[in-house]
């Protein structure tokens, strides 16, 4: 059973915008926080959070016709607002209208006055230049912060070197109020990246562990791979591969000790035994099926194995760091995975929100030192 360990609690509060399925809010709990209010516009994800947290205030609603219940003495607000118009993964369309709903955090900031703000989102905030002023949106987002009275610190973490087994890049935002948290430090990395073995390896080899959201079975139906059925040693494990993106460069067998690439919303991953095999070869661009370019002439990845299948929603929560009591609701796997892979990992979260909780308790006089100054050896399982 993966779990993460919860830390005490403070009477430091949180409300977080865009929730989704609640990694960010989670991580924040988990760090002691404690909850007000979460804003979340899609149904399955709210009723994920209902499920789970059943003593939260969840309000579903489009944040743009959303206004906070909860106003007084707020510490922190959490904002992953969406990433789809940013992220390689999506359109990376400048004009795309979600790439403003970070003005609704403005907003609400601007009327809740938290004392910390917390904005999550893709890399390529960096990079990107906002229509209307032509900076970009990470220098325009603290620029319109700046305006409010809030001071902002912003880096990217690849939260493999934060004990996430993944490759994924995030950009945060920490924000606080003029003159007050300058002392705030970002949590260091780590040296070693995190491999996958301990979220994965027990669930690959037995299909008997009950955990929900987590249905295992060999069959994987695929026009690209192969179960072949062919007797293997039974000695042989079973090893994680990648069915989708077979035009990738990289290979879709992958080891236990390392992390994953990012996990996204679309790619899928899963599992082959015995007698695997991975080769590329020249698709037949003119008589098969599910042509995309009939002039490319990229070589594509196929699988063979005894047996194939495909990761479970719970496997790909594993991945994301949600600890396995924390349930997913959603008519299809479509919405499962919709919110798995939007998700801000779990511990990644909780990772920022200690450093948050450390530089709120040293500026309160509550401790002496902070964690950056005696050293970060938190326990986070």
């Amino acid at each position: 059973m993966f779990n993460i360990r919860s830390e005490n609690k403070t009477d430091y509060t949180y409300l977080g915008l865009f929730a989704g399925a609640g990694g960010l809010d989670l991580g924040f709990e988990l760090a002691g926080f404690q909850h007000t209010e979460s804003n979340e516009i899609l149904e399955y994800a709210v009723e994920t959070l209902r499920m789970n947290r059943p003593n939260w205030e969840v309000v579903h609603q489009d944040v743009r016709e959303y206004t906070p219940s909860f106003k007084k003495g707020l510490d922190v607000l959490l904002a992953g607002f969406p990433c789809q118009g940013f992220s390689l993964g999506g359109n990376r369309d400048e004009t795309d209208e979600r790439n403003t709903l970070y003005r609704e955090v403005i907003r609400i900031a601007k009327y809740m006055q938290p004392r910390i703000i917390v904005m999550e989102n893709v890399l390529n905030l960096r990079t990107m230049v906002h229509p209307e002023t032509g900076k970009p949106f990470a220098q325009q987002i603290s620029d319109e912060l700046s305006a409010i009275g809030y001071t902002t610190k912003f880096d990217f973490f690849r939260v493999s070197q934060y004990g996430v087994p993944q490759t994924r890049r995030r950009f945060i935002f920490i924000a606080y109020k003029h003159g007050t948290l300058h002392h705030f430090k970002f949590p260091k990395a780590n040296t070693k990246e995190t491999g996958i073995k301990e979220f994965l390896y027990e669930l690959g080899q037995d299909l008997s562990v009950n955990l929900p959201n987590h249905d295992p079975e060999w069959g994987f139906k695929s026009y690209a791979h192969t179960e072949t059925g062919i007797t293997f040693d039974k000695s042989e494990i079973a090893i994680p591969v990648r069915f989708s993106r077979t035009a990738s460069e990289g290979n879709p067998v992958r080891d236990f000790d390392s992390p994953f690439p990012a996990v996204d919303t679309a790619t899928v991953w899963g599992w082959a035994k015995g007698n695997v095999v991975a080769e590329r070869i020249i698709k037949d661009r003119e008589g098969a099926m599910f042509v995309r370019n009939p002039e490319s002439e990229a070589k594509l990845w196929r699988i063979k194995a005894s047996k194939l299948r495909p990761f479970t929603a719970r496997e790909y929560a594993r991945l994301q760091t949600f600890p396995d009591d924390w349930i997913f609701y959603g008519k299809n796997k479509r919405e499962l995975q919709l919110q798995i892979g939007n998700a801000v990992p779990v511990i990644f979260a909780k990772k920022i929100a200690l450093k948050v909780r450390e530089a709120l308790e040293f500026l309160d006089g509550r401790t002496q030192k902070t964690l950056f100054e005696v050293g970060e050896q938190t326990t986070l399982f």
